[in-house]
């Protein structure tokens, strides 16, 4: 049996944990036990399955501060950062609750009898979701189809797999036996989790999204894939630079630039002289350090992940790029970089087509709107499109000509509301929206009924 050890990017001699990888037996044995668990969850009623997830929350609350020091060490995220995300679990459990209380049906007219719809949970969830949001994403899929009156198994990325494990092991507190499990493991535990499940939610590269898409559609099962992100930020010329800027180089750097939403490709139309002043300000001014001292930048996940941002810089300058700051950092420990802009690259470099999960982002100037959505929409990516502008025709321009999922005016691309769909297009998202009503509608299934006296 395989052996999944997590260790701590900002000290890789630090094995937060090391634990056995379920096998295919166990993974079949696990999510036989939450199919069993599951019919008693669903027939026992919207309040039980409410005052659970309520249950959660307090237990949540209290595990707060142990919560946010494991993810700082186990996926290096900066502190302040942490603590937004257990605040945002926790809120998430507490809407949640309330959702259980949905209506789950439409009732139609007809002739004499009854007829109307009604809504049924899938049977066992699925979940497969990765290192960077070790909570909060694996939170946002499990409260939903908790609320629906599913079984839930989870396969977390290795990366994470103490944070999993602590979460589940607070949830044990207040669902009933079994209905919740964590398997963790590699590609062998995912593949026995998509062979035997219900309903699948995943969270990742878009290569791997794409083969569990196709296995699911195989089984003839949902699925729901959030893959890659290449986000796009325009800046049009009535923009208020100074705001873009510093929204830019958060978004963009942010956690090492290692968010789905993290702005990758900024297209300023004019010329670009002005913003790009105040944008490398802005990123220069970011603080790289320790993420228990909560800076703006801890380090990427993995050695792999920091050779790949030092390559990108490496191989845009080669082709003529501009590096304006330097993704060396002094730090002798850890997989540390500075955050990095590029500039005066060609359309067709690999930054604008390839996303480089880490602290890097490319700029380009463009002559004219339709060139800057041209440019944005150039690309196999379609997760959120930004643009900031005082031009409310542009703003919405700007809804119309996006190729992407969701669409922001005079706001970052990284962060979304938790009651409000996520999810993007083309290889971006593949399936329903995740998060809000259209997260409990994904993890239920609807059954029309007819009765006649």
């Amino acid at each position: 049996m395989s052996t999944i050890v997590s260790t701590s990017p900002q000290r890789p001699g630090d094995i937060v944990v090391e634990t056995a990888a379920a096998d295919r037996a166990a993974v079949e044995a696990t999510v036989a036990r939450a199919r069993a668990a599951g019919r008693d969850w669903e027939d026992a009623g919207p309040a039980v399955r409410s005052a659970a997830l309520t249950a959660a929350v307090a237990e949540f609350e209290r595990d707060s501060a142990h919560l946010t020091d494991l993810i700082v060490r186990e996926v290096g995220k900066p502190r302040q950062e942490a603590v937004a995300e257990v605040a945002r679990s926790i809120a998430i459990l507490r809407y949640y609750a309330q959702q259980a209380y949905d209506p789950a049906g439409e009732n139609y007219p007809t002739g004499g009898g009854l007829a109307f719809t009604t809504r049924r949970a899938r049977g066992v969830a699925g979940l497969v979701t990765p290192w960077n949001f070790p909570l909060a994403i694996p939170v946002w899929k499990l409260a939903p189809a908790l609320a629906a009156g599913n079984g839930v198994v989870i396969k977390p990325a290795p990366e994470a797999t103490a944070v999993a494990q602590r979460f589940a092991t607070l949830l044990d507190r207040v669902l009933p036996a079994g209905l919740l499990a964590v398997t963790p493991g590699g590609a062998e535990t995912g593949s026995a989790l998509l062979d035997t499940v219900d309903v699948v939610s995943f969270t990742g590269s878009t290569t791997v999204g794409r083969i569990i898409s196709v296995a699911a559609a195989q089984r003839g099962i949902p699925v729901q894939a959030e893959m890659g992100g290449l986000s796009a930020t325009i800046v049009l010329p009535d923009a208020d630079l100074d705001r873009a800027a510093h929204d830019v180089a958060r978004a963009a750097m942010g956690y090492a630039g290692q968010k789905c939403t993290a702005t990758k490709r900024i297209f300023v139309v004019g010329d670009p002289g002005p913003f790009t002043e105040r944008l490398e300000a802005a990123v220069t001014g970011l603080r790289v350090a320790d993420p228990a001292e909560s800076p703006d930048l801890g380090p990427v996940i993995t050695e792999g992940a920091r050779k790949q941002v030092l390559t990108a810089a490496a191989q845009a300058e080669a082709a003529g790029g501009r590096l304006l700051t330097t993704p060396y950092t002094e730090a002798t420990d850890g997989w540390y970089l500075n955050p990095v802009i590029v500039d005066r690259i060609g359309p067709d470099a690999p930054l604008f087509h390839e996303e480089v999960f880490g602290p890097i982002a490319a700029l380009a100037g463009v002559a004219t709107v339709a060139e800057a959505f041209e440019r944005a929409n150039g690309t196999q990516f379609g997760l959120v499109t930004s643009v900031y502008t005082a031009d409310l025709g542009a703003a919405l321009t700007a809804v119309r000509r996006s190729e992407s999922g969701m669409v922001k005016v005079n706001l970052p691309t990284n962060g979304v509301d938790f009651h409000l769909p996520f999810g993007g297009e083309k290889h971006s998202g593949y399936g329903e929206k995740e998060q809000g009503k259209a997260a409990v509608r994904f993890y239920t299934r609807d059954r029309t009924v007819q009765v006649q006296a």
